[in-house]
């Protein structure tokens, strides 16, 4: 069978992150703890008590859910493979990413975050993605936009709203920027194209409010067009490390550091939290550098030194694993991809070492190449990073199918229809743990600890 059928694409960790002092739900149990502070809960976007959950009768189920998903990840792979290898462009001030999400940003969320944004505040539910870096709403004259999810922004209701001239500092900080007309003082305009997608966008300032804080005069994309497909139907807020990202924005409240802690994607529960600031993160945790790609300094890279199954180091060239600016190799952490994908030589030496130490009969199940039919007793498998380990219990290692008599190993070799070279440490994997990413001192940390209640 042709490897690209085989090829299972990487899902996308739909979860909800909602400050429930704006949720208005009539379960329960679907209830959240205020949002007092910087924290902010997590819900899996797919459970019942989720606004973006299906309305239909009979909802799929979670492996029809799964693979209505599978196909949208393949943009994300392509996405952050051509973050990686693209020159930055050139300009002061220029060394941002994007608004892409990569899972086909025109299309699908990884995570959404109760905001309001204007005076009086108007509320949206934004995707986040900790690859981006600028953000952008869908505004009331947007032509293009999806309209059955959609909330629009009405700039003309805002009392604070301020379109940005092109002589503005920000204008030079985003993609594809132009100027309508020649003077300084005109709007500054800019596009963003995917694919065969492409949104188009007035820049402006608003004030932005996530959790407890309210951020005065925050830059973003005021979306007047859309083309080629769907877009995160509330808009994007980019974590990532450049200019116009929210942690750049907000680097006087929040000091550019947050974490986040993802519950179970099949999770009913307010279970997992955002947290931003260095106020309340874990003080031990184990740590290991925050990498920096000048060509895209905004993705989250890290030096993975190998890897583990059980206690048996697996043989892996370290030309695989080795951070490469030039050519963008090397290991990033990412919230937008589910299932961790590794560059073909690693894969296949860490799944055969896998495989070895279960010694059972072998299926496969649509994409997955490591599936068992009933019980069997499985290794832990460990990344090993300079400085830190982080360690996958089942829970992060095999997914099962809806009866429990299936589960597969959760993890996939990049495609080879993506000229990828990057390994993907993604939301399963990271379901269940601490993440922290302390970009003052240079550093992300991974802790144990429990998401799901």
């Amino acid at each position: 069978m042709d490897k690209k059928q085989c090829f299972f694409p990487a899902l996308l960790a739909a979860v909800v992150l909602l400050s429930s002092s704006a949720l208005a739900s009539p379960a329960e149990h679907c209830s959240a703890p205020p949002d007092r502070t910087s924290n902010l809960r997590i819900l899996p976007a797919f459970s019942p008590c989720s606004p973006l959950h299906p309305s239909a009768a009979r909802p799929l189920p979670i492996v029809d859910t799964l693979f209505s998903l599978a196909n949208r990840d393949v943009s994300r792979l392509l996405y952050l493979s051509s973050l990686a290898v693209a020159p930055a462009p050139k300009g002061p001030g220029r060394s941002f990413v994007p608004v892409a999400s990569g899972r086909n940003l025109l299309q699908s969320s990884t995570y959404v975050a109760r905001a309001s944004l204007g005076t009086p505040p108007q509320q949206f539910l934004v995707a986040l993605d900790i690859s981006s870096d600028a953000a952008w709403f869908p505004c009331s004259s947007c032509s293009g936009c999806p309209t059955t999810t959609s909330a629009f922004f009405s700039p003309n209701r805002s009392s604070s709203f301020i379109s940005l001239p092109c002589g503005s500092p920000q204008c030079s900080q985003v993609p594809n920027s132009y100027c309508p007309a020649a003077a300084a003082s005109s709007g500054c305009s800019f596009n963003l194209t995917y694919g065969g997608s492409s949104i188009f966008s007035t820049l402006a300032q608003d004030s932005l409010s996530l959790a407890a804080q309210s951020v005065k005069s925050y830059a973003f994309g005021c979306v007047t067009g859309a083309t080629g497909g769907t877009i995160p139907p509330q808009g994007l807020l980019g974590l990532g490390r450049g200019p116009l990202s929210f942690l750049s924005q907000t680097k006087a409240l929040y000091s550019s550091t947050f974490s986040y802690c993802l519950p179970d994607f099949r999770s009913p529960n307010f279970s997992g939290t955002l947290r931003l600031g260095p106020a309340g993160q874990p003080r031990r945790i184990h740590t290991t550098p925050l990498l920096y790609n000048p060509h895209r300094p905004s993705l989250y890279y890290v030096n993975m030194t190998g890897i583990r199954v059980g206690r048996r180091a697996v043989s892996i060239p370290q030309t695989v694993l080795a951070f490469n600016p030039t050519t963008g190799g090397g290991t990033v952490i990412d919230s937008g991809t589910m299932f961790t994908r590794l560059v073909a030589p690693a894969y296949t030496a860490m799944r055969d070492e896998f495989r070895r130490r279960v010694n059972a009969p072998v299926s496969s199940l649509g994409g997955f190449d490591t599936c068992y039919n009933g019980p069997v007793v499985l290794p832990t498998i460990t990344f090993e990073f300079n400085g830190m380990s982080m360690t996958l219990t089942e829970e992060n290692t095999m997914i099962h199918s809806s009866s429990g008599g299936i589960s597969c190993l959760a993890m996939a070799a990049a495609p080879d229809n993506v000229n990828s070279v990057l390994n993907v440490i993604a939301s399963m994997q990271q379901q269940n743990h601490r993440v922290l990413f302390d970009v003052p001192n240079g550093r992300v940390g991974v802790s144990r600890e429990p998401c799901t209640g």
